[in-house]
């Protein structure tokens, strides 16, 4: 078994066509399917269902490919660990983002990898949890941005920072006369979620343990919530950095939640085994840019971080 093996199954998998793969390998079509052969035989398995049009990996196939993934992955850490500092900020930097950071995050880590560290090419993508934290274990995003705790013995959380969650009340709804809301008033009444679906939400749907940001709103855009109150009255939470990213005409319509305050942390998560430092604190030093100090942590507010 080689790395290169590796790589072509990867590819086929990638492009579902020996002769597409092989064009990307710079190999001709009879010295991919070959090499292929080979490694299936040592292993003794079928890595791809060749008479599926496109091909498809098989079952154990796919396990195989998952695990060549992580491989690649490994060796291209080892060389990443023996280049010089300059060249440790170059090339690729993959980062998932839940769609509720996303907004308040994304721009200004591109402004400042940008200016600061040109060499390197930024990729962004919105996720929801499960999904990062897959494509973190089988080595397809660098790093994961999401809200903890983790809790999860392969990868290592980070703590950026930590946010309140505000009501956005419509001018129609008795809330808003209100300077507070307290949880258990919150909850007597319907309010709008994205979770499964844009839908108002009764009292009676709320469940005991339900009641936390991320299980009602994941997945969800805070902008489109904010314009479904302001179109067809009712209440919502967001969180407390896109306060900013609203209309000031807007912001009267927030008030603060109460008894108790709800929160989360907006953690950054890698790989147990991630060993670029430089790019970790490239990351943490645009978050530090972009979130008021106060709702920082207060490891990443005082310091460098150490792997």
């Amino acid at each position: 078994m080689t790395l290169q093996q590796l790589r072509y199954i990867i590819a086929i998998n990638e492009y579902r066509h020996f002769g597409k793969a092989a064009e990307a390998c710079g190999l001709t079509q009879s010295t991919l399917s070959l090499m292929v052969k080979k490694l299936e035989d040592e292993l003794d398995v079928r890595i791809f269902d060749r008479d599926a049009h496109p091909v498809v990996p098989t079952e154990i196939g796919r396990k195989i490919i998952d695990s060549a993934k992580v491989v690649l992955y490994n060796v291209s850490q080892i060389s990443e660990m023996t280049r010089s500092e300059k060249e440790s900020l170059s090339g690729q930097l993959r980062i998932a983002l839940i769609s509720t950071v996303s907004p308040v995050l994304t721009p200004g880590l591109y402004k400042y990898i940008g200016e600061q560290h040109p060499s390197l090419a930024l990729l962004t993508e919105e996720m929801l949890t499960g999904t990062i934290k897959d494509k973190l274990r089988k080595a397809e995003v660098d790093m994961g941005i999401i809200a903890g705790p983790v809790q999860d013995p392969d990868l290592l959380e980070i703590p950026l920072y930590h946010e309140r969650f505000l009501a956005y009340v419509s001018p129609q709804n008795p809330a808003y006369l209100q300077e507070s809301i307290k949880m258990e008033t919150l909850f007597e009444q319907p309010i709008w979620i994205i979770r499964d679906g844009l839908r108002l939400m009764n009292p009676g749907d709320f469940k005991e343990g339900e009641i936390s940001y991320d299980r009602l709103f994941e997945g969800g855009r805070v902008g489109i919530l904010i314009q479904v109150v302001n179109d067809n009255g009712g209440i919502t939470i967001i969180p407390e950095t896109h306060t900013d990213l609203i209309l000031y005409s807007q912001q009267g319509c927030l008030r603060p939640i109460t008894d108790p305050v709800p929160s989360r942390t907006i953690s950054l998560v890698v790989r147990n085994d991630y060993i670029h430092e430089a790019k970790l604190n490239v990351v943490v030093d645009a978050v530090k840019r972009i979130i008021p100090g106060v709702l920082l942590d207060s490891v990443i507010r005082k310091q460098r971080l150490n792997l």
